[in-house]
């Protein structure tokens, strides 16, 4: 931060603020109508007591973040998560580097639909390879509460990107444990 949160610009303006805030909260307004109607003169009195009252949330989180080492591995792991997708992203959407290479929005629609597609559809076997593996009793010992709890289908270790994949239309993946399943060669 540069200067000082200007608390008497939020003040001077307290009333205006409390009257969008409440109109965005019983939705007789929307957030989006209400920045657009201020953006268009930046200089507002009201615009600017908004952007003091969200320099001061940021302000208080950033005072939390520092003091709580909780909420700090909290924002660590998550962002790991995300870190973790967006890598398996990039196995998966591999094609020019995983850029959107048209400008034209059909195209564009199809690809973001087609990640879309793989994100469900690689999802949908890790999670039915996690049931499978959870329904042997062998691991029902071994899990704990906290395992439990980190458990998460999004994961792309497995998937092999280059290289030759043989397709059977014909049949179905055999993911249950009570058969083993074919030689995916």
């Amino acid at each position: 931060m540069t200067r000082p949160i200007r608390w008497d610009m939020i003040e001077n303006n307290y009333d205006q603020l409390i009257k969008y805030a409440t109109a965005i909260q019983v939705g007789t307004a929307s957030t989006e109508a209400i920045l657009r109607r201020f953006t268009r003169t930046a200089s507002h009195p009201v615009y600017q007591a908004m952007l003091e009252v969200g320099r001061a949330q940021k302000t208080l989180f950033v005072a939390r973040y520092l003091r709580d080492r909780d909420l700090q591995r909290e924002i660590k792991e998550g962002l790991n998560v995300v870190e973790g997708w967006n890598a398996a992203n990039d196995v998966i959407f591999f094609g020019k580097s995983g850029e959107l290479a048209s400008n034209r929005r059909d195209q564009l629609e199809l690809s973001i639909l087609s990640l879309h597609l793989l994100q469900a559809a690689l999802v949908f076997i890790n999670t039915l390879m996690i049931q499978d593996m959870l329904a042997e009793p062998e691991w029902t010992s071994v899990f704990t509460e906290e395992d439990h709890r980190a458990l998460t289908p999004l994961f792309w270790t497995h998937v092999r990107p280059y290289g030759e994949v043989r397709l059977n239309m014909s049949s179905r993946l055999n993911l249950s444990t009570s058969a083993p399943a074919p030689d995916a060669a």
